[in-house]
């Protein structure tokens, strides 16, 4: 991402996980945010750009950030598992790197998105902040989510129709309806409005970190 950004593995149920860190300059951090990539199938990286715009959000919120490579993917080792592995690398990420009583953000994209929700569902303690943009809801079962998971959806995804999210995130699917923020004539990709998803990614985290606050 970075001259500062530091490659350092871990180990995962398929072998060596490759991992991307990124800590904020001249700051303590506030916790940990783990991203996940789009479909490894697909060309999906950790170094993917909308991954590494939520990430960039989350290092100048504070936050220490971890991308990683899903198994089959750059230096991981393993082959694509269908989804079912994936979640265990994103697991195994979250363990070697989050240490008790450390606030945590999880975050993904597309693919990313089913992973990050699978995990955050799998977790003895669920993560502080779940943030999904663009989740690929219609071709894997993404699970139900916690009240105050941040959406955040182009309106003109081709990949993943606006429609779909929204009949995902309402019940019966879900317990409580979750707002989605809609970037308008956005793509999935979000060509040309990195910087406006950045912005809408600093701005979602603040308002929903001072939220759980005032509860």
């Amino acid at each position: 991402m970075n001259s500062a950004t530091v490659r350092s593995p871990v180990a995962g149920p398929a072998g060596r996980i490759e991992c991307a860190i990124d800590k904020p300059p001249q700051r303590e951090s506030i916790g940990l945010a783990v991203v996940c990539h789009p479909h490894p199938q697909f060309g999906g990286t950790m170094d993917n750009k909308v991954v590494q715009t939520l990430a960039r959000a989350c290092v100048h919120l504070g936050y220490t950030s971890v991308r990683f490579n899903f198994r089959g993917i750059g230096s991981s080792s393993g082959a694509w598992d269908e989804g079912v592995g994936e979640v265990d690398d994103a697991l195994a990420v979250i363990a070697a790197h989050h240490t008790a009583g450390q606030v945590l953000l999880l975050g993904g994209f597309s693919f990313g998105g089913y992973v990050a929700a699978s995990a955050a569902a799998r977790l003895a303690a669920r993560p502080q902040q779940l943030l999904l943009i663009a989740p690929a809801v219609v071709n894997f079962k993404t699970p139900p989510v916690p009240t105050g998971t941040l959406l955040v959806h182009g309106e003109l995804d081709e990949v993943v129709p606006l429609q779909a999210l929204l009949d995902w995130a309402q019940p019966p699917t879900q317990v409580l309806t979750h707002p989605v923020t809609v970037l308008p004539g956005a793509g999935h990709f979000f060509h040309g409005q990195l910087t406006l998803l950045k912005q809408v990614i600093v701005g979602a985290i603040i308002a929903a970190t001072l939220s759980n606050s005032a509860q």
